[in-house]
């Protein structure tokens, strides 16, 4: 039965052999929980003792218990559509990546107009087999929509390693040829997937793993195709669809007041309006350069850019996110920087740029030898590097969070791991699980081919080009991202919160090897990038189980998608440095400047030339960032202990690793993204969820789908119709100019006035570095 209205009922099961009466006397729909304190599991509130619900009521609202073994998935007509975007997605992403302003199209608008053309292609298509498939086998179903979104989104962004062959041509004048950028892409891509595939047992199938990003995902497939399921609710009111469609209209109308008519409502800094040229107050309360106390915004981009949807975190999460942003960022940051610690107030409080000792943008080009290496007499006369007083702390926070994570991880998940890696995907107490175990599942030996061979393509683009990078660094790389993997991925999948090893590669690969920049970028991307896509191929393995995707289908499309994608991205940027001209240079007439670029270029002299140890070690300005490290290991173990002696107080929903790296986005984010954030997280995900449940069970994960949407729609046609055409000479003399405008970017705050500032030819820091 194939039918757009298919029914999803509480406790109508497609029969399976998994059934019986014997081995379900052996299962208890908390078996998964015994091994941890599991924050999202609340025993005593809206749990289901039902074999075949979720206790999870998050799950269970976006989520059918059910599955049409039958339905079709993979068809060609799935496979065309979805190929198709992936090379108009992700090259457009890159085409964009380059420019400033920039514009991103995000998977959600895949996933949006890829239902209307499958249902056009389901009522347009003829009936008839080519080579014995069906190209119009039916109505479009669900589960197409999902694979194509999948393969829209698997790498909808610029492949991360284009910016290392980019900034080798732009900073190093390193040109190689096409078969060197493919094998550092898919070598950088594909290793992910493949390490990925080992993390599945231990992220995908146990329902404690709930990835809530992926609950409004199933909330907006469920509604366009208009299923019924349990998870709907008993609220009654308007449906589902109407109400996702009147508030994706309202999001996409308002949006145009704080996105282009008067931006001032989204940088709402209104107290520094009263005085703008008061550097104090422009630290403190201003959004630009400052800490954005004035803690308003009517802008749903400055709430979820950094952050996500707060409708779609758990509240728990938000509250140690928040904390954490008080206790760095509200109380330590103040003191460290009006104390004049590591001389911040000869600069902006926040901002992400690095300075030299006179208060200007620190010029690399002064400390660089001929051969990009760093001249240390050149750096002994130049300056010593400086950062703002946020931007200094988040690489002590960064710090800290890579060691609480491994601590914490031992400490609240050893025995689920231990319980996890003995269990096969049959025995998974969760009935999402058992239903997906009727699908024949994907070999381990098909992850083993990906690795090698990726493996084999990563050795031959460091060896027989010259990257400066050793065989020994290239498997300290994977080696890293192995390690943490589950680690991140389990903390990723409760909170909604991704901890990055960006930082802490550079450190590591800037201390090993210093002086060489390319090797720094590989080595940074190889560790960083492939946990990350680790993880975003188990994150959409967790939405194929969630929408009972057969896993077999799942993987090949992941994998050609992302082997198509990186080849078009690729192919992109070589036609735009070839036929766009002074591409990459400041004064590029159609704003094809390349800001990211310029910022990854920049990180790999900072750290690949110049190199942690003229900035970390003992007798360095910021040394003491290092302590970091251990305060990030200690502090798991304290709160540990407090939660054993009171075990049912708040101390259990503590969790280091997201109170810290939950501030990873400072700077360039500020109060006015996380406080409205966390606000609008306590009212839906706390008050709303406690008082009105059935109203959150019904809508919650709908109204953050709807309004992302509406966002997105909005984002895309303010860029493409009123700021790309003309080079954005549209309402430049008037709509662009008045006051609501230009408000938050002017005064002390816009042009990031220090509270200390130099007299001509006077410099601040040390004497001597």
């Amino acid at each position: 039965m194939i039918d757009q209205e298919l029914q999803y009922l509480p406790h109508e099961k497609t029969p399976t052999s998994m059934d019986s009466d014997e081995e379900k006397g052996d299962r208890t729909p908390t078996d998964a929980f015994d091994a941890f304190d599991d924050p999202n599991l609340d025993p005593k509130e809206h749990f289901t003792s039902e074999e075949d619900e979720s206790p999870y009521p998050e799950v269970r609202s976006a989520v059918a218990n059910t599955d049409d073994f039958d339905m079709p998935v993979a068809t060609l007509r799935a496979w065309v559509i979805g190929l198709a975007w992936a090379i108009i997605v992700p090259g457009l992403n890159q085409f964009f990546h380059f420019r400033l302003p920039s514009v991103s199209i995000g998977g959600i608008v895949a996933q949006l107009l890829s239902f209307p053309i499958g249902r056009a292609a389901a009522a347009w298509l003829p009936d008839v087999a080519i080579f014995g498939v069906k190209l119009n086998p039916g109505p479009f179903t669900v589960k197409e929509h999902v694979l194509i979104t999948i393969m829209a989104t698997v790498s909808s962004g610029w492949a991360y390693a284009s910016d290392i062959i980019a900034v080798q041509r732009i900073y190093y004048n390193q040109r190689y040829n096409f078969s060197y950028q493919w094998f550092v892409v898919m070598s950088t891509q594909l290793i992910g997937f493949s390490i990925g595939g080992v993390a599945r047992r231990f992220l995908v199938a146990p329902p404690s793993m709930i990835w809530p990003a992926n609950l409004v995902t199933c909330t907006l497939f469920n509604t366009l195709h208009s299923q019924k399921y349990a998870g709907i609710g008993t609220h009654g009111g308007i449906s589902r669809e109407r109400f996702f469609v009147y508030w994706l209209l309202a999001s996409f109308i308002w949006y145009f007041f704080p996105g282009y008519l008067f931006q001032a409502l989204s940088y709402f800094s209104w107290v520094t309006w009263i005085r703008p040229e008061d550097t104090t107050i422009s630290q403190l309360f201003g959004v630009v350069h400052g800490m954005g106390m004035s803690l308003v915004t009517f802008d749903w981009s400055q709430i979820t850019t950094f952050l996500g949807s707060p409708l779609a975190t758990p509240w728990w999460a938000e509250a140690n996110i928040f904390a954490g942003f008080v206790v760095f960022f509200w109380i330590l940051t103040p003191i460290l920087h009006f104390t004049n610690t590591w001389f911040g107030e000869y600069m902006p409080i926040s901002s992400r740029k690095s300075y030299d000792n006179t208060f200007h943008v620190y010029n690399v080009t002064r400390i660089l030898t001929p051969e990009s290496t760093l001249d240390i007499d050149a750096y002994h006369k130049y300056s010593p590097l400086f950062l703002s007083t946020t931007f200094a702390l988040s690489y002590g926070i960064s710090f800290a969070s890579i060691s609480a994570t491994l601590v914490h991880t031992f400490i609240h998940f050893r025995k689920q791991l231990w319980a996890q890696a003995r269990r096969s995907v049959d025995e998974q107490p969760d009935v999402h699980a058992r239903l997906m175990a009727k699908y024949p599942q994907v070999p381990e030996w098909w992850y083993l081919c990906i690795f090698l061979s990726m493996f084999t393509l990563g050795i031959i683009s460091i060896e027989v080009w010259p990257t400066g990078m050793p065989v020994w660094a290239f498997v300290l790389a994977l080696f890293i991202a192995f390690i943490y993997v589950i680690p991140v991925g389990m903390i990723q999948a409760v909170t909604n919160l991704q901890i990055s090893l960006n930082v802490v590669t550079e450190f590591i690969i800037g201390y090993m090897l210093p002086g060489h920049p390319i090797a720094m970028m590989m080595f940074k991307t190889w560790g960083f990038i492939t946990m990350s896509q680790a993880l975003s191929f188990v994150s959409d393995f967790k939405l194929g189980h969630y929408m009972k995707i057969p896993p077999r289908p799942m993987f090949w499309c992941q994998i050609v998608a992302t082997v198509v994608s990186g080849t078009v991205q690729l192919g992109v940027q070589a036609w735009m440095f070839t036929n766009i001209p002074d591409m990459c240079n400041p004064k590029q007439k159609d704003g094809f400047v390349c800001p990211g670029t310029e910022v990854f270029g920049t990180a790999s002299i900072i750290w690949g030339v110049i190199g942690p140890a003229l900035q970390f070690s003992k007798g360095q300005t910021y040394y003491p960032l290092l302590f970091f490290f251990l305060l990030g290991a200690i502090t798991p173990v304290i709160f540990w202990a407090l939660s054993k002696k009171w075990p049912n107080s708040f101390v259990k929903y503590i969790n280091v690793p997201v109170l810290l790296a939950g501030t990873h986005s400072i700077p360039p984010a500020s109060a006015i993204n996380y406080v409205p954030w966390a606000g609008v997280g306590f009212f839906f995900q706390f008050y709303v969820r406690r008082r009105h449940f059935s109203w959150w069970m019904k809508y919650n994960y709908v109204l953050s789908a709807a309004l992302d949407t509406g966002l997105a729609i909005s984002i895309l046609v303010i860029f493409f119709a009123l700021q790309y055409p003309k080079n954005g000479a549209i309402g430049a003399d008037n709509i662009q100019s008045w006051w609501g405008n230009t408000v938050p970017f002017v005064g002390a705050d816009g042009m990031g006035t220090p509270i200390r500032t130099l007299a001509p030819g006077e410099t601040f820091g040390p004497s001597t570095w």
